[in-house]
């Protein structure tokens, strides 16, 4: 396969889509600084707070801990 197609990697495709969708598009970005204050924020609200169907309408974060809860691992 060729290197440098969207779908070789997917996951990250998907978040930097929503990253510009969702945030810096709608948000004023007046420095860099700003900026990467704000990528940072959304990174943390992408991991812990925004809801997924895929995940049961739960957060990457609260999904990964309820399949530890199940599988018993720790």
């Amino acid at each position: 396969p060729k290197p440098g197609l969207v779908f070789h990697n997917a996951v990250v495709e998907r978040f930097f889509g929503s990253l510009k969708h969702d945030w810096i598009f709608k948000v004023a970005q007046p420095t860099r600084k700003h900026m990467k204050q704000d990528a940072t924020d959304y990174i943390r609200y992408y991991n812990n707070d925004r809801l997924y169907t895929a995940n049961d309408g739960m957060s990457p974060v609260k999904y990964e801990m309820s399949l530890i809860k199940v599988s018993g691992s720790t």
